[in-house]
């Protein structure tokens, strides 16, 4: 099967990157580690070149791109500083690094998730930043819902979605434009570096501005409360982020209030896009997606904490 244009030159261009970069011989292992609409990721060698979605621009990514090269304890940073393109696509490359496992479960980094996030939300953007996308990319979610047609389960996923206060739904300014967020916390972002066994460093900058804090906790906060993350695991990655004092939960104490309309956000997006993929897959929903729509039913006969509680 012969790979498509973008994926065959990215696959050059990352080796390009890599052989100019490696003084010995260079070892040329090459792997595609993502090929997606929204993303296609390549690896060759210590090198990894990533096409960003359709849409992005150079603008998009360049401060994000001088935050993570300014923040290299916290941020995996980028091998050069603006981006490339290649079939009008924005590409970056980057220095590899070794991913979680995902047939590991016991060994996943909570700890390190959460001492990475308090230490990112306490350090003030060292370039000006634009609002970390966190909730535009949850309207986004919606809206593809809304266009991909009809489903049965489609009702409280939108009437949960609809009972959000307007920042969450990405319609007004959120309540907090300073703290710097990366906006898609979840373990995929997380990488060792050097790998195999470095320390582990965010990756992924894309969504990456300012913002609530509580969206990067959101995640793991949504599948806790909808049963699907064992309470073992986020009352590890909770007391890590309390511990290395995180801003966007108390200190102590019941840290829901501050994470209620972000986990629900959260919550609603991951529901909609299962919905636009069953509708697209013409199947019916598997166990964790029913949790999901299951959970947006709860949600509408609750109302959300309105105003997130950041502990500054």
């Amino acid at each position: 099967m012969t790979a498509h244009p973008l994926l065959a030159e990215l696959t050059g261009r990352a080796a390009a990157e890599a052989h100019a970069r490696t003084p010995s011989p260079c070892p040329c292992g090459a792997a595609t580690l993502a090929d997606r609409p929204d993303a296609t990721v390549v690896r060759h060698a210590g090198t990894v070149a990533k096409a960003h979605a359709p849409g992005t621009t150079a603008g998009d990514l360049a401060p994000r791109l001088a935050t993570a090269a300014r923040l290299p304890g916290l941020l995996l940073p980028p091998l050069t500083p603006s981006p490339a393109t290649l079939h009008g696509r924005a590409v970056t490359f980057w220095p590899y690094g070794a991913p979680v496992d995902p047939d590991d479960p016991d060994a996943a980094p909570w700890e390190a998730a959460g001492t990475l996030l308090a230490r990112l939300h306490r350090t003030p953007a060292p370039t000006p930043l634009p609002a970390m996308r966190g909730p535009a990319k949850a309207a986004r979610a919606v809206t593809r819902l809304r266009e991909a047609g009809p489903h049965p389960a489609a009702a409280p996923v939108l009437r949960a979605w609809s009972d959000l206060p307007a920042w969450a739904r990405a319609e007004a300014p959120m309540p907090d434009a300073t703290t710097l967020c990366h906006g898609d916390l979840h373990l995929g972002q997380l990488v060792r570096h050097p790998a195999p066994d470095g320390p582990w460093r965010l990756i992924d900058v894309d969504d990456l501005g300012t913002g609530v804090p509580a969206w990067d906790l959101a995640r793991p906060a949504a599948w806790y409360a909808c049963g699907l993350l064992p309470p073992g695991e986020w009352s590890r990655f909770l007391a890590a982020y309390r511990a290395a004092h995180g801003p966007a939960v108390p200190a102590d104490g019941d840290p829901w209030p501050a994470l209620d309309v972000s986990a629900r956000a959260l919550t609603v997006q991951t529901a909609a896009r299962a919905l636009t993929k069953a509708l697209a897959q013409d199947r019916p929903l598997d166990e964790v997606e029913r949790c999901l729509v299951d959970a947006c039913a709860r949600m509408a006969r609750t109302p959300p904490q309105l105003t997130p509680s950041p502990a500054k």
